[in-house]
């Protein structure tokens, strides 16, 4: 089981990047996937979460309007489409399998794989 995310690169505020999420060893239209990032010396931050049962899909507050997830399950490949980069949201962004705590009311994520670096520059 493997996520492989890529896409990452340098881009000027207001600028525009869509990120790929590559699984291997599963079927990703089965699962929950979701991105999450994590900015220098800060704390996880989740970004999305799709369900497979719905297709809905979770935006946290910080990629809500900007943001938008693609599935192609033929490609077994997830998109994060990424429009509107605010320097703010230069991080290292994931690929995982995602899930909602209920108790806590926070998206967790497991089994992510490499990531890849965002910097969006002033």
């Amino acid at each position: 089981v493997q996520l492989q995310a890529s896409g990452g690169g340098l881009v000027q505020a207001g600028g525009s990047l869509r990120l790929s999420c590559q699984a291997s060893g599963f079927a990703l239209d089965y699962h929950d996937i979701g991105w999450f990032r994590q900015a220098p010396g800060k704390g996880r931050e989740a970004v999305s979460c799709s369900t497979s049962t719905d297709g809905s899909t979770y935006y946290g507050d910080s990629s809500k309007g900007r943001f938008t997830v693609s599935r192609d399950n033929a490609k077994n490949t997830l998109y994060l489409q990424m429009n509107s980069l605010k320097p703010e949201d230069t991080a290292v962004y994931y690929c995982a399998k995602c899930r909602l705590d209920s108790g806590s009311g926070m998206h967790e994520y497991d089994q992510w794989g490499q990531g890849t670096l965002v910097t969006v520059s002033s």
